[in-house]
């Protein structure tokens, strides 16, 4: 964990300059658009959360034991997604209902603090880039049309992009509230050409990969070592267009050996 800090104004990187109606350098006619999902896809995040968790098993080990502090945060985690939605708040406002309930309402003011803090920290946390995304990109830039597409806080993620400095890369930027087919059928009319000619990569196979499918279009998966477990998907059956990546840094390769008979 890193000491909290004051607040700073973030401002987002400049948009590249030939928008997303830009003439492209296209290596195949198959794709014209491609998506990329940011949490443990772009940048580290669910190890930040893991940390944090530790330390709120510690902080109630006089009451319970790890594995049912867990369940109940879970729980509550689940139940809140519709109240506040993802990301650090929702997950700070979660951990502090759990601690109400495991000690029956008795819990201190010095814990209380520990967890506001706890949820501080993991914003004011420095940006991981993930490695080979950055060139990653750089070879994909000009050829396709580049989108991110992150769900979560909205001033939590334009942290993270601005931080990142891969802002440049992205001809348009989603910030969304849930990852659902509709939300892909609508991103993918309307800054490409339509589900058929896009892809999205990311390494949820439930909120990135499948509804991106669904949507008609190609869902690359990029597993990380850290799954949230509500964010746990079966492996789709049935896809042709559900492709499989150790690392990030094997997608220009692929995209390569793609053509118009596989579409």
């Amino acid at each position: 964990m890193v000491p909290a800090s004051g607040r700073q104004e973030i401002a987002l990187p400049k948009r590249p300059d030939y928008g997303i109606q830009a003439t492209m350098r296209k290596t195949n006619n198959t794709l014209s658009t491609i998506a990329f999902d940011a949490d443990d896809t772009l940048w580290e995040n669910e190890q930040f959360f893991r940390l944090t968790q530790q330390r709120f098993f510690d902080l109630l080990a006089d009451h319970s034991s790890p594995d049912k502090i867990y369940g109940n945060l879970l729980e509550t985690e689940r139940k809140n997604l519709s109240y506040y939605g993802y990301g650090i708040k929702g997950f700070t406002l979660s951990m502090l209902e759990t601690a109400l309930e495991v000690t029956g309402g008795d819990v201190s003011s010095h814990v209380m603090s520990e967890i506001l803090k706890a949820g501080r920290e993991m914003h004011d946390h420095p940006v991981n880039t993930l490695p080979g995304v950055g060139d990653t990109l750089d070879k994909l830039a000009g050829h396709y049309r580049i989108v991110l597409i992150t769900k979560g806080d909205l001033f939590d993620q334009e942290r993270k992009l601005a931080q990142s400095g891969l802002g440049d890369y992205f001809d348009a930027i989603e910030i969304v509230s849930e990852k659902e087919t509709s939300v892909y059928q609508r991103i993918f009319d309307q800054y490409g050409d339509g589900p058929k000619k896009s892809m999205m990569v990311g390494n949820s196979l439930k909120s990135d990969v499948i509804p991106a499918l669904e949507a008609g279009g190609w869902g690359v998966h990029v597993p990380h070592t850290s799954t949230w477990e509500l964010d746990y998907a079966d492996r789709p059956e049935g896809f042709t267009r559900f492709l499989e990546l150790t690392s990030i840094t094997d997608l220009p390769a692929l995209l390569e050996t793609l053509s118009e008979d596989d579409a």
